[in-house]
């Protein structure tokens, strides 16, 4: 099989960054097509990714029915669904690609057959002034150390080792047969949910980690400076993502992994025990294949509160 990459880039009012981002991906022999979904912008961008597929026929330009805006979830599935290559990588309009992006990627598809997918660290680029600590916060977003590929949905979960950035992954296409698509429910967090059902379903392997293969653009109006969209969309995320789990019939532990993290997020959020109980009652009335099991006892809130209070005395 022949390494060829379909990058998919969603645009949506990127004209300050659409154009490096292109170039950065056609530079790489590894790629095949780049395929740019225009999700409605209204600035400049459509323009500008005009001129460069004038001058490369590898880029495609795809939109949505009657020019709409339907985020990012949306494009990129658009994107999957329209390329012709059997690998697939992301590029988000505000980043590029560094000049070995690919290559690792290629030899270890070539030396290892059952992999399905690699995963590797990416860097930072400033458009803005940066923040006291950011630079050495954010010099390498990624993994800490090599990961087990059935270890990794519980360190990602955790985050005790990290976590991957979308614009370090790239799959092999039937990937997404065995997880599906992005959700277009989701907001945010529509990448770390896919992420998840990856590590529960496929195997990932650790690339590079000791510098990054590509750089995220750091700007005013970056959705991940967003908390309050995040407050709704991740336990949103968690929810979807239990449902998912249950109808792939995903052993027991993981579910329980899930909804412990689910726990914490919540715990966080300061509600009310009464509004706990209100919401655990409907959660798993939405799933009732968890009803009869340790997990509909576990998850009480009453129990939960006493695990967290008298951990020794609930364990």
């Amino acid at each position: 099989m022949d390494f060829l990459v379909s990058v998919i880039v969603p645009v949506y009012n990127a004209e300050k960054f659409i154009e490096k981002a292109i170039h950065s991906a056609l530079v790489l022999k590894e790629v095949g097509e780049v395929i740019v979904v225009n999700d409605g912008s209204t600035d400049n961008s459509l323009a500008l990714i005009n001129k460069i597929q004038k001058n490369d026929e590898r880029v495609k330009i795809y939109h949505h029915e009657q020019n709409r805006n339907k985020g990012r979830a949306a494009s990129r599935n658009l994107g999957i669904i329209k390329s012709v290559n059997n690998y697939i990588a992301f590029l988000d309009a505000d980043d590029y690609y560094l000049e070995n992006r690919f290559v690792n990627e290629n030899a270890f598809f070539a030396e290892n057959h059952e992999i399905d997918g690699v995963y590797s660290n990416i860097g930072v680029h400033f458009y803005r002034d940066s923040l006291i600590g950011e630079q050495n916060q954010l010099e390498i977003t990624g993994v800490s150390e090599e990961i087990l590929s059935e270890e990794l949905f519980e360190m990602l979960l955790s985050c005790r080792k990290g976590y991957f950035s979308i614009d370090g992954l790239t799959v092999k296409k039937s990937v997404f047969d065995k997880t599906g698509l992005f959700l277009d429910e989701l907001l945010v967090a529509e990448d770390t949910d896919l992420f998840y059902k990856m590590a529960l379903l496929c195997n990932l392997k650790t690339g590079i980690i000791d510098k990054p293969v590509a750089m995220r653009g750091v700007h005013e109006n970056n959705i991940f400076n967003q908390a309050d969209v995040y407050s709704i969309y991740r336990p949103l995320m968690y929810e979807l993502l239990t449902s998912w789990m249950l109808k792939k019939k995903i052993h027991i532990s993981k579910v329980d992994m899930l909804l412990n993290r689910m726990w914490i997020f919540r715990y966080r959020q300061n509600y009310t025990l009464l509004n706990e109980i209100l919401y655990y009652f409907q959660f798993f009335f939405m799933n009732p294949a968890l009803i009869f099991t340790q997990l509909s006892i576990k998850y009480f809130p009453i129990v939960r509160l006493r695990q967290k209070l008298f951990p020794y005395i609930f364990p």
